[in-house]
C-alpha cells in the first residue's frame, strides 16, 4: 500500500533536494559565538495581585517598581476610582513570583466585589479573556479636551527615552513610558517587558509622587493599542504620545474620549491623530 503522507516514498536525498536554503524563505544564519552565562537578560516574574485576600490577576512583569505597577494597574483597570481607596500594598517575593496583597477601603472593596460578580477579569494583554463587548469597549469617563503640548516639548523625545531606559540599555527587550511635565521636563520613566505594565508603572509612579498626568503628557515606546488609550484616559491624562503609530480603533476611541493622541515618527514632524481636524479650530495647536 502506498502511504498518503506528504513525502512518503522519497529518499533522504530527494527530501534534502527539496529544501531551498534561499534567504527569501527566512532561514537564519546564527552567530558562531555562544551566548555566555552572564549575558544580561530581561527579568520576568509572575505578579499575583489580591485585593483584601481575594485573588484577582496574575501578570507577567519585570520585578522593578512593583508598588508603582500595582497602583497603576488598580487604577487603570477600574478596580478603584481614586488612589485614596488604596490603603496598603504589601509585596512578598517568592521564587519566580511576587505575591502582592492590596488593602482597599471598605467602600472600594464593596464596589470591587460587585464588579467581580458582573464581569470577567481581563488578561495580561489588556483585552484577552473578556467575555462581552461592553468589557472590551467600556464607557470611559467624560471629560474636557486638554491643550496640546508645545511642539518644543516633543523635541528629542526618542533620545530622552534612550537616556532614561537603564534596563533596556543592558538587556534590550524592554518597553518604556515617560512622563513629561507642563514645562517640558522629563520627570519619570518606567520600564517593563510588557507595554501595558510599563504604562501602569508610570501612572502609578505619578500618583505616588503626587504628579498630575494631566499636567504635561505621557509617552510610550510601544504600539498604541486600544487598551493603552483606556489606561491613559482612566489615569486622567490629557495627551498620549506614541513612538509607534496607533491603530484605527485607538484613534476613534481617543477622539471620542477627548484624549490628545500624537505619533512621533522616527523621522519627521509629530503627527496629530486626535483631536480630529474638524475640532482643531480654536484648539491650541502644536507649534
Amino acid at each position: 500500500m502506498t502511504s498518503s503522507r506528504p513525502g512518503a516514498g522519497r529518499s533522504s536525498d530527494e527530501d534534502s533536494a527539496l529544501v531551498d536554503p534561499s534567504p527569501r524563505y527566512g532561514y537564519l544564519e546564527y552567530s558562531p559565538h555562544a551566548v555566555s552565562g552572564d549575558q544580561p537578560l530581561a527579568a520576568e516574574v509572575a505578579v499575583a495581585i489580591s485585593y483584601n485576600g481575594i485573588n484577582h490577576a496574575v501578570m507577567m512583569a519585570t520585578p522593578n517598581d512593583v508598588e508603582d505597577f500595582v497602583t497603576g494597574f488598580t487604577l487603570t483597570e477600574g478596580v478603584v476610582d481614586s488612589p485614596l481607596a488604596i490603603r496598603d500594598i504589601d509585596p512578598t517575593p517568592l521564587e519566580d513570583a511576587i505575591q502582592v496583597e492590596v488593602t482597599l477601603s471598605s467602600r472600594a472593596l464593596s464596589a470591587f466585589k460587585h464588579q467581580r460578580r458582573n464581569r470577567a477579569g481581563s488578561g495580561g494583554c489588556g483585552l484577552c479573556g473578556v467575555e462581552a463587548l461592553d468589557q472590551a469597549l467600556p464607557r470611559l469617563p467624560e471629560r474636557d479636551a486638554a491643550p496640546l503640548p508645545p511642539l518644543v516639548h516633543l523635541t528629542g523625545l526618542r533620545e530622552r527615552f534612550q537616556a532614561r531606559q537603564v534596563l533596556a540599555r543592558d538587556s534590550g527587550a524592554m518597553h518604556a513610558a515617560v512622563y513629561v511635565d507642563g514645562a517640558g521636563k522629563t520627570r519619570l520613566c518606567r520600564e517593563d517587558i510588557g507595554r501595558h505594565n510599563a504604562l501602569d508603572k508610570l501612572i502609578g509612579a505619578c500618583v505616588r509622587a503626587g504628579l498630575d498626568p494631566a499636567s504635561g503628557f505621557l509617552a510610550i515606546t510601544s504600539r498604541c493599542g486600544l487598551e493603552l488609550i483606556h489606561k491613559a484616559v482612566r489615569a486622567g491624562a490629557g495627551t498620549l504620545v506614541s513612538l509607534s503609530a496607533p491603530s484605527s480603533l485607538s484613534v476613534r476611541q481617543a477622539r471620542s474620549s477627548r484624549l490628545n493622541l500624537i505619533h512621533q515618527p522616527r523621522r519627521g514632524a509629530p503627527r496629530l491623530f486626535s483631536p480630529p481636524p474638524s475640532e482643531q479650530n480654536g484648539h491650541k495647536h502644536l507649534d
